[in-house]
């Protein structure tokens, strides 16, 4: 039996955030918090319930040790963390401004040249690639540097040649790459991919995708032998309000699966509730015989829990989220508080 549910690879951040909706320009106070794409989905899982860990590179400093300190308080495994005790070692850094309409919110990235851009394969056992169900990565990872590129896919082969399943995130981000250079890249792992995240809008700009939604998932599993499409749909209210909903594609049953969305989110934080989603989603899928509704219901749960609590990561329990579920799917009157 595998050691683990669900291994993750990719870099941790340190977060600093003025307090409130307090500029970054005027403050001189900043909230620390850590974080990264692919720890806060195997920390949504590892608080759902099943047994996750994380793959990184960290500063052999104070810092890489208060961020180890967050992985373990998330009962993520720290079991495959390397160190870099390089002179010049150090953790990637971000700030992240909240704001209120009209102001949007944004993120300043101080993060070339981190612990994680030195990363090779060969600092990992390969004991690693026979203890997990799922391996889950993104494109984030894929896009920092040549060194995380080349580590990922080739982890990525190893995974899939000991029996794990791989989910990708393409989690596009255009500060990183270009669409073309996004393309070019993912479509080489694709073939080893078994659980895809793709949202609609980089489907039509990244892999230039036509048609509607359901013609662009049900694509991507003819081309390739994928077996699941995930794309979230996000209405952006305000930079305080939003609804949150998402469609997933089964291809050997050739089913959509929809639900109501959430409405009219009360957003604390955004930052982190797509990778919310994505540990949901790979929560429901891990904790069942691959049962496509009850992943929608927990990625779906996830996001808009996660869009209440500041921070990257996520806090809710399996309790918490079968609350929010049940609520959500209510014909009745439902309780205000839960006491």
């Amino acid at each position: 039996m595998a050691k683990f549910d669900l291994l993750s690879f990719g870099e941790v951040l340190l977060r600093l955030s003025p307090p409130e909706n307090k500029r970054i320009v005027r403050s001189n106070v900043f909230e620390t918090h850590v974080g990264g794409a692919e720890l806060n989905v195997a920390s949504g899982v590892s608080l759902l319930g099943l047994h996750t860990g994380m793959i990184s590179k960290f500063p052999a400093n104070a810092v890489g040790e208060f961020a180890r300190s967050k992985v373990r308080a998330l009962n993520v495994s720290d079991d495959y963390l390397v160190w870099d005790d390089s002179e010049d070692a150090r953790l990637g850094v971000y700030y992240y401004e909240s704001a209120t309409f009209p102001r949007k919110p944004q993120v300043v990235y101080d993060r070339k040249h981190s612990s994680i851009t030195r990363i090779s394969i060969d600092e990992f056992p390969e004991e690693m690639y026979h203890s997990t169900r799922c391996f889950h990565v993104s494109g984030i990872t894929m896009a920092l540097c040549p060194e995380t590129r080349a580590c990922t896919m080739e982890m990525i082969r190893r995974f899939k040649e000991a029996g794990a399943m791989i989910s990708f995130d393409v989690n596009f981000r255009l500060n990183l790459w270009s669409g073309a250079e996004a393309k070019e890249c993912i479509e080489q792992i694709l073939p080893y991919v078994d659980i895809f995240f793709c949202s609609e809008d980089t489907a039509r700009l990244t892999f230039l995708k036509e048609g509607s939604l359901e013609e662009i998932m049900r694509s991507f599993t003819q081309e390739y032998p994928i077996q699941i499409v995930a794309s979230t749909q996000r209405v952006v209210h305000s930079p305080k309000q939003h609804s949150f909903g998402s469609v997933i594609y089964e291809a050997k049953s050739d089913s959509f699966y929809r639900e109501k969305p959430y409405e009219k989110i009360d957003v604390v934080d955004r930052i982190g509730s797509g990778d919310a989603y994505c540990g949901g989603m790979l929560y429901g899928l891990l904790s069942s015989d691959m049962d496509c509704a009850k992943a929608l219901a927990f990625g779906n749960a996830c996001s808009a829990i996660k869009n209440t609590i500041p921070g990257d990561l996520p806090c809710s329990d399996l309790r918490e989220v079968s609350y929010v579920i049940a609520d959500h799917n209510a014909t009745g009157p439902t309780m205000e508080m839960n006491r």
